[in-house]
């Protein structure tokens, strides 16, 4: 099953992953292996790269940093396959997500010229941008005919735990990814308080959005690692977030509600 109706579905350039990733989550329907399971793996994967960094094994760690992107879909893959959504797993994926990419900016800026303040406003560049796709991917597949709804466009309360999982551990890993995500998740609504009126976004306006998404991000970093041009990845992604203005601009002035 999609996250979208086929009549929305968009070219996500920050999906590149998600070939391979069916792929290796059909090797594990018919295990006991659980999308949680491939959500740690994911973590291990990118506490990999981040020793790679810190040894300056930079093209391996770009290996590690895209094999994480592979593995962080194949979770959401294994779901819709074994028809197992969860809370628990959407939270735990998310945590562990701006978790390791505070972990490799650190990382970045401990073995580069790269000062503090620089890495951590490139890290707040590279949540907002995230957090602006996924608004409006959000949005789309709430909107979408038989879309998957398990994000929800404003993450006000914790939901309902679904059949197999503890309300308990959905209650505190909401509590968890509303600390981490939601001054980021204000400033995007503030900058467009409308966006969620509107019925759908042209598939053309969501993959050039898609460039703000995590595995784009991922991508990006793990080329110039490769590249051996670490002390540019921080004000990279500072300049990089000025995109946001320009992609909220064609949103209001192209798509209304």
């Amino acid at each position: 099953m999609s996250k979208l109706a086929a009549q929305n579905q968009f070219l996500d350039l920050s999906d590149y992953g998600r070939p391979l990733a069916k792929i290796f989550a059909n090797q594990l329907k018919n295990t006991r292996f659980t999308p949680i399971h491939v959500t740690l793996l994911f973590g291990i994967s990118g506490l990999i790269a981040i020793f790679c960094i810190l040894q300056n094994h930079y093209f391996l760690a770009s290996f590690f940093i895209i094999l994480k992107s592979i593995i962080d879909a194949a979770d959401g893959e294994l779901s819709r396959i074994k028809n197992t959504p969860s809370y628990t797993g959407r939270y735990l994926d998310s945590v562990f997500d701006i978790i390791l990419n505070f972990l490799i900016l650190m990382t970045i800026c401990f073995v580069s010229k790269t000062t503090f303040w620089i890495t951590f406003l490139a890290f707040i560049a590279i949540q907002l941008q995230g957090t602006l796709y996924n608004y409006y991917y959000v949005i789309l597949r709430n909107k979408s005919v038989g879309g998957d709804t398990t994000s929800q466009i404003f993450e006000d309360k914790s939901p309902r735990a679904l059949p197999g999982e503890s309300q308990k551990s959905v209650d505190i890993l909401f509590e968890i990814y509303t600390i981490v995500y939601g001054v980021f998740d204000k400033i995007i609504h503030a900058l467009d308080k409308e966006a969620y009126k509107v019925k759908s976004f042209p598939n053309w306006f969501m993959t050039i959005l898609s460039i703000y998404g995590l595995g784009f991000q991922l991508l990006i970093i793990a080329v110039l690692l490769s590249l051996n041009r670490i002390e540019y990845i921080a004000p990279f992604f500072i300049i990089y977030s000025f995109l946001i203005f320009v992609l909220i601009a064609i949103r209001k002035a192209f798509i209304q509600p």
